[in-house]
């Protein structure tokens, strides 16, 4: 995505945990905008109590912040049964309290200048549940609620929120994930591996926010999930049940 906003010239900030990847990231960039239009700011989503300093940083930088695109997350891979509270909790800290705390110190930037995007990286699993991903589920559905809330409370402040909810991406989202143990599953999903490429969903994402789209679903043959889910939700549990945990 960030390349993709750099071959439309918008200046940029970076942020994630690992330095030498925000760098990496930095010189990919730097092909399609000069490297002084690109501001590297570490961040990890469950440390956020100086967010307002950091938010300062860019605007002395830039002196206002368009589009703020939360895509920090994490995935699971562990029943129920099996999860401790603390793990739980975790997941919940970085989908959902990592995305609203960074949300709410930008949120008093874009107020200032009376317009702004924020984007939130969901998932068709902020629709449904599913095996092996109940915290992950619960965060995205969290996700949804407080983020159309916000949508309404901001309308006159000219802010717009973007609740972008992906399929099945070609991402490391499946080793990552959390297991019932809080260390990494390392092990990549079949159905990721065959999953849509990151460079057209990016496009897709860049194309909602253009055209001002307040939810937008991407992906391949998953999302008619949510069709399922929505219109024939007796036949969606029954058939569901029936695909079983994969």
């Amino acid at each position: 995505m960030a390349k993709e906003f750099a071959t439309g010239k918008s200046k940029l900030i970076l942020s994630a945990r690992r330095e030498p990847e925000l760098q990496r990231v930095k010189n990919e960039c730097a092909k399609f905008i000069p490297a002084e239009n690109i501001l590297l700011l570490p961040l990890d989503v469950t440390e956020l109590s100086c967010m307002d300093t950091e938010v300062q940083k860019i605007i002395q930088k830039f002196g206002r912040i368009d589009i703020l695109v939360n895509n920090a997350g994490v995935s699971q891979r562990s029943r129920i049964a099996d999860t401790p509270v603390w793990v739980e909790r975790k997941i919940m800290e970085i989908n959902f309290f990592g995305t609203t705390i960074i949300s709410k110190a930008v949120l008093q930037v874009m107020r200032k200048q009376k317009g702004g995007n924020i984007v939130v990286i969901s998932s068709i699993m902020g629709k449904f549940g599913y095996y092996r991903r109940s915290s992950y589920c619960a965060s995205k559905h969290a996700l949804h609620g407080y983020f159309e809330v916000l949508r309404m409370e901001e309308k006159d402040h000219n802010i717009r929120v973007h609740m972008i909810c992906p399929g099945i991406v070609r991402t490391h989202v499946s080793a990552n994930a959390i297991t019932e143990t809080g260390g990494r599953f390392n092990k990549a999903d079949e159905s990721h591996e065959k999953g849509m490429i990151p460079e057209i969903c990016a496009k897709k994402i860049l194309k909602a926010i253009r055209l001002g789209r307040r939810e937008v679903f991407i992906g391949g043959f998953e999302i008619n999930s949510i069709l399922l889910k929505r219109f024939l939700p007796d036949f969606f549990s029954r058939w569901i049940m029936k695909v079983g945990p994969k």
